[in-house]
């Protein structure tokens, strides 16, 4: 399959390289030129930064920017590629912010964290597949099974709820950790000596219902200790945190 690339971020980078192992990646599009070289020269594609100059003999363009730039790109991109499926691969953006510009419009949204430096273990990553024509999504489900072992063809508002989801399960834990290290950072602790329940709290919530293995002092309902701890805060003059860990008590409470 000949396909493009439409952006050159940590999204676009992993995809296009693990694409560019069975397919034609033709070109790679980016506003900024360093950028699109940078992507281009990993996967031999073209770089460029006209749309005008994309090569309209593809079968698949892949939009991979940010959530608010998806509008303006398609804008401009689809009058080049009028005969092409165009994909964005956006958790949090419906099918529609193509379909309304583009007759042969989809979706082709992994569900990972992505960063320059990590390594991405594509046989495991949940790929959500979405096109408005029935003949696009069959191609869609056939590219994506050739990477991973976990394929679904979900639509809009399911893939929506998911990524919802994804920010409370990733971003926000990910703060939570943050938070910890800051804790700790004030009087000098080592964060690696809480590496152990990390991992061990991440486990038992991927095997169990996370509500049934909820342990600590607000499902106990230990106001002593949850005293305590918010008078600590208050000491430390971070009300920011006092004020997270209020509501994170309040929140585990009420799940009884």
């Amino acid at each position: 399959m000949r396909m493009s690339v439409l952006g050159a971020g940590r999204v676009a980078h992993h995809l296009a390289k693990v694409l560019a192992k069975q397919h034609q990646v033709i070109d790679v599009y980016s506003r900024r030129l360093s950028s699109a070289q940078q992507l281009a020269q990993q996967v031999g594609a073209n770089a460029i930064t006209q749309v005008q100059a994309l090569n309209p003999e593809i079968d698949l363009a892949i939009i991979a920017v940010s959530d608010q730039a998806i509008q303006s790109v398609i804008s401009e991109v689809a009058p080049y590629l009028k005969d092409v499926l165009i994909v964005h691969t956006s958790g949090s953006t419906h099918l529609d912010v193509l379909s309304h510009i583009h007759p042969r419009a989809g979706v082709f949204y992994p569900l990972q964290t992505f960063s320059f430096e990590s390594q991405i273990d594509w046989a495991n990553t949940p790929l959500f597949i979405e096109a408005k024509h029935e003949q696009d999504q069959a191609q869609l489900l056939a590219l994506a099974d050739q990477i991973s072992q976990r394929v679904y063809a979900y639509n809009s508002e399911q893939r929506l709820s998911l990524h919802l989801a994804a920010v409370f399960a990733c971003n926000f834990s990910n703060s939570c950790f943050a938070m910890a290290k800051q804790v700790l950072d004030a009087q000098q602790v080592d964060f690696s000596l809480l590496y152990p329940l990390m991992r061990e709290t991440t486990h038992k919530a991927t095997q169990h219902d996370p509500k049934q293995v909820q342990t600590g002092p607000a499902i106990r309902g230990d106001q002593h200790i949850l005293n305590m701890h918010q008078q600590m805060l208050m000491g430390a003059k971070r009300e920011d945190l006092q004020q997270v860990y209020a509501l994170m008590s309040q929140q585990i409470q009420q799940q009884q």
